[in-house]
């Protein structure tokens, strides 16, 4: 790698570009806590890439970690990059202009590294959206010397075939210390001006959780060769950013964010998460608060949010949330404390948690009834459910807010309608405390086998299935008359589509690609996703994808991610023999 001419577009783009945008906010940096280096003098540069909206690439916890990661590296900068919404891509490319990152504005293709946080399957489009704005070709074989490395991270990286022919390297696992060895390595090599392929050619080597697409054959799949997720053994120290950047515009979560405990000790069949981040670690009481106290005099957010994948498994939770309120309460600062697990320790919670805003309780059902919990692998007792239900009114909540999921193997007709029925009994539930009836928001997802999970073998319901399921809710809703329980239901054709892409091999490539070309781009977004532009795509290449969307694989069958981390495949089919005897 040679040192690269940085471009820096400020002018332009202040004369040419921010006038003309909606939401200017989103692109002109220069934020509170905001970190910018001189890139000229730095001897690697870095594009954080998030393929969203700035609204929503700011609320992720993962990409402020990795920013505060590597500018805390001599010689290293990091800058963000994130999607430019419609209009603003509009003025990019009849203007000429590339896409540029927020702290110097300078072109992406100036960076050395381009590092993209994966968190969707139907992010993908914006990728290569993404690539193809900042003037870099979007296919890895087709980029020249001078070009970034173009590299990725988050939970996708575990199921990245479809993505690979685009990527230089997917870094496996937990981001905070392989993100870090990974830039030493490259700083290290571009000052000796190493060519890019032997750089990452160096980088298989040493690191375990490195999978570079083009010298790794997955066709010739050993037990021997798989990699491994990058784990981080010390969680009580490791990086979190003490002095998070302030938004000015608006994002999904603003509020301090703190990650409790990493890994769950619960093992839902369909939850990738629960699979893939192990094994299961806590920050201790101490360092939680003094991570909470510092960001919040940094930032002056007045909420604290709790992380973690089950944030009411944590040992100390108690001890935890009075601590905070201790200090915190007087402060007008509130707690949030998401990700509740339904067991005898819920109950508890509500009371203890006194200095959160009663807008609602939030907790995962899945299931409306044991049985189907039970095959899930989420045996949670009706009992423990409605005793913090009762818990949450008395102390003040006035709603819950209620997930569940259709499509599960073992689904009865009137399983899905049971849905409304608990809700309804949940709403009634809250006569008992002040008379009267508790609001009731439900939130309806469809079931995508995800890889790395026991379900990952299973095919996904079709589509027909998941629109007669919405019926039977609505209808049964009606027969109810239960108007205080209301119903959100996620998109039956991207949750088609997710299940389609996120099981598939290094084929699919080309079919995002066309998506792509067709104008597939925000696909998490109800005002641009358009399925016959993907349905277009596949059958161009002959593929067909509600066939994808509902194909089961077969135990002996070599899958398209059992290379890219993740648990060992004898066990997780242990878990599904066992669901699919109950």
């Amino acid at each position: 790698m040679n040192k690269k001419e940085i471009k820096l577009l400020a002018d332009q783009i202040n004369r040419s570009f921010l006038p003309y945008v909606r939401g200017p906010s989103r692109y002109i940096g220069g934020e509170i806590n905001q970190i910018k280096k001189d890139l000229a003098k730095c001897d690697l540069t870095v594009a954080l890439c998030f393929p969203d909206t700035y609204e929503v690439g700011m609320s992720n916890t993962g990409m402020a970690i990795i920013y505060d990661i590597l500018n805390n590296l001599d010689g290293i900068a990091a800058e963000r990059v994130f999607a430019p919404w419609l209009d603003a891509e509009k003025i990019l490319r009849d203007k000429n202009i590339p896409l540029f990152s927020l702290e110097s504005k300078a072109s992406l293709d100036s960076f050395d590294i381009v590092g993209f946080s994966l968190t969707n399957e139907l992010c993908y489009t914006n990728v290569l959206n993404i690539l193809d704005l900042g003037g870099i070709n979007i296919r890895s074989a087709d980029r020249s010397e001078n070009d970034p490395l173009i590299i990725a991270g988050g939970g996708m990286a575990n199921c990245c075939e479809p993505m690979a022919v685009f990527f230089d390297l997917f870094l496996l696992g937990e981001g905070e210390e392989a993100v870090a060895e990974l830039a030493e390595l490259v700083k290290s090599e571009k000052q000796k001006e190493t060519p890019k392929k032997d750089i990452l050619t160096k980088a298989a080597e040493k690191f375990q959780w490195a999978y570079v697409p083009a010298i790794y054959n997955s066709k010739l799949i050993t037990q021997n060769s798989k990699l491994i997720n990058a784990v981080v053994k010390d969680f009580e120290n490791a990086p979190a950013p003490l002095k998070p950047i302030v938004p000015f515009a608006q994002t999904v979560h603003e509020r301090v964010s703190v990650e409790i405990m990493r890994g769950c000790p619960g093992r839902c069949c369909f939850c990738q998460a629960s699979f893939c981040r192990r094994p299961i670690r806590y920050r201790s009481v101490e360092k939680i608060i003094e991570i909470a106290k510092a960001c919040y005099h940094a930032t002056g957010f007045d909420t604290i949010g709790l992380l973690s994948l089950s944030t009411a498994d944590y040992p100390e939770i108690e001890e935890l949330i009075t601590k905070l309120n201790g200090y915190f309460q007087d402060k007008h600062v509130g707690l949030s404390v998401p990700s509740l697990r339904v067991d005898s320790q819920l109950k508890m919670l509500p009371e203890l948690v006194t200095s959160v805003r009663k807008a609602g309780m939030t907790i995962a059902v899945e299931a409306a009834g044991e049985r189907l919990r039970e095959i899930i692998n989420k045996p949670l007792k009706d009992e423990d459910l409605f005793a913090a239900a009762e818990s949450a009114y008395k102390a003040g909540w006035q709603k819950l807010k209620l997930y569940f999921m259709v499509g599960l193997p073992g689904e009865t007709e009137e399983d899905i309608k049971n849905i409304v029925n608990l809700s309804l009994q949940l709403a009634n539930l809250r006569k008992q405390i002040d008379g009267k009836l508790g609001q009731i928001n439900v939130t309806i997802s469809w079931l995508v086998p995800k890889p790395h999970t026991p379900f990952g073998w299973l095919g996904q319901k079709p589509m027909a299935y998941f629109e007669q399921a919405k019926k039977l809710i609505l209808d049964e809703k009606r027969n109810l008359r239960a108007k205080m329980v209301q119903f959100k239901f996620h998109d039956i054709e991207r949750s088609v589509l997710e299940s389609a892409i996120g099981r598939g091999d290094r084929n699919l490539s080309d079919v995002i690609e066309q998506a792509w070309k067709n104008g597939a781009k925000f696909d998490l977004w109800n005002e641009c996703f358009d399925l016959a532009v993907w349905q277009s795509a596949f059958e161009k290449f002959g593929l067909d994808l509600n066939a994808l969307a509902t194909r089961k694989f077969q135990p002996d069958e070599t899958l398209p991610w059992e290379h890219l981390g993740g648990p060992d495949k004898k066990y997780l089919l242990t878990h599904l023999n066992k669901t699919l005897s109950l």
